[in-house]
């Protein structure tokens, strides 16, 4: 009965403490009635543990059904909620450091399922072909129904370069299919970065301790390569299942010059929490296109709200994950830690995300682009008696014999055309062609006013 009687005297200590604002008569009687509830759950809570440790059918430890237990309660409150025993406790704090075994997924529970948030680039899910929004049922043919989403990940991860089974559902797919993948060390580079001609593109995969200086490396690159000639900057944050709080609002300060970026309120609405940005624009004012999607949650949330609130940069793709919760990470001395949701953020305009995801200010779904020949299509040079063009004329020599050489080179390369196409990014294109588009826009309009 040892252990009761520390989880009595806990309790004990907690309801004692004095409570502000209680000296009313009518508060007074109310703190009594709820005491007397709780030891009454406590002692339901006592009986059972009792029970178990008594006629279960094996004998189980003590601590096993304490962490147990704790664990049920707190992911009862919500999928973010969670208790991690020394052992997960570490791995976390691995995790956001950017380096960690496993397959490389983000995931939450739904409906019993553990579903993708999204897969991170260059991991051995991503290259197995898991999306976002695909549940995981069963695991190495075990169903995942029943398990915490911290005992889901546990068996997810394992020995690098042991495999393990995946039963996964997709929308759009009739039928489930498994998958088969290798665990590795997951290696997460959260910032990458090129050029697209004149536009600098960076991606963020996560938000890990070090994102806010890749960013910053990005663009000084960009700047020391390109200069005066930047058209401006995509930041793809599709498939970005967000991170740390802090680099999310760094991330978003790069582009912002003044202004709120975040706010984040508990269940006591003075416990309020204001992030602001401090002077300085990494892109000096260059046009930004912030690409999200389904899989953008969380720290890319805060950032494509406030960007979006300050009229900073178009946000382009599909509407994002919609999750608009803080977690805090409270260790528990000698036993890991809990992770609690503890406020909601907000964007600058006051606007809650929770369940509801931030709008695109343009929407663009991710499609494959294919040319399409038109064999009847007619010009004005296919018309009969149509009037020749003298220049052309002119250089008509030099043209036959490049055409000439083009098809002595037609057969050895078509394969190799063929063989090295891949399926255009178009919501990426959208994006350069935005880009672009104010940059021409830009040009003409300080030309006619000179």
């Amino acid at each position: 009965m040892k252990t009761r009687h520390i989880l009595a005297a806990a309790a004990v200590a907690f309801l004692i403490t004095p409570v502000s604002g209680m000296d009313a008569v009518g508060a007074e009687v109310t703190d009594t009635k709820n005491t007397a509830e709780t030891y009454r759950l406590l002692n339901l809570f006592g009986d059972v543990f009792e029970r178990v440790r008594a006629d279960y059918v094996e004998t189980p430890t003590d601590e096993e059904l304490i962490e147990a237990a704790i664990a049920g309660m707190l992911s009862s409150l919500d999928p973010h909620s969670s208790y991690m025993n020394s052992d997960r406790f570490k791995d976390m704090q691995v995790d956001t450091k950017g380096e960690f075994g496993g397959l490389g997924i983000q995931v939450t529970m739904e409906a019993g399922f553990v579903k993708v948030i999204s897969p991170i680039d260059d991991t051995p899910a991503f290259r197995a072909g898991i999306e976002a929004g695909d549940f995981i049922t069963h695991l190495d043919d075990e169903t995942v129904q029943g398990l915490t989403l911290q005992e889901a990940v546990e068996k997810m991860r394992g020995k690098v370069g042991a495999d393990i089974k995946l039963k996964v559902r997709r929308k759009g797919v009739a039928e489930p299919f498994d998958v088969t993948i290798t665990r590795a060390v997951i290696k997460i580079t959260s910032v990458r970065s090129r050029q697209e001609d004149k536009v600098g593109y960076v991606r963020i995969t996560s938000f890990t301790e070090q994102s806010d200086k890749g960013l910053k490396k990005a663009i000084d690159k960009f700047d020391k390569e390109l200069g005066d000639e930047l058209q401006g900057i995509v930041l793809d944050l599709r498939n970005n299942p967000g991170g740390l709080l802090d680099q999310a609002v760094a991330i978003s300060d790069a582009f912002l010059e003044k202004g709120e970026i975040v706010s984040t309120r508990s269940r006591d609405l003075e416990d309020t929490s204001r992030y602001n940005a401090r002077p300085g624009d990494l892109a000096q004012g260059k046009p930004v296109v912030v690409l999200i999607n389904g899989g953008s949650a969380s720290a890319s949330e805060i950032v494509a709200g406030a960007l979006q609130d300050h009229r900073r940069a178009i946000i382009l793709g599909t509407q994002s994950f919609g999750k608009g919760s803080v977690q805090t990470i409270m260790p528990l001395p000698g036993h890991g830690a809990m992770r609690l949701t503890t406020a909601r953020y907000y964007t600058p305009s006051g606007r809650s995300i929770q369940g509801e995801g931030i709008d695109p200010d343009i929407v663009v779904e991710q499609a494959r682009i294919e040319t399409i020949k038109a064999a009847t299509q007619r010009y004005e040079s296919d018309l009969r008696g149509a009037l020749k063009n003298e220049d052309a004329e002119d250089n008509k020599d030099d043209a036959d014999k490049k055409t000439d050489d083009a098809d002595k080179k037609t057969d050895s390369t078509d394969k190799d055309a063929k063989d090295a196409e891949q399926p255009a990014d178009y919501q990426l294109l959208r994006a350069l062609d935005i880009l672009r588009g104010i940059a021409l826009y830009s040009g003409n309009s300080k030309q006619s006013s000179n």
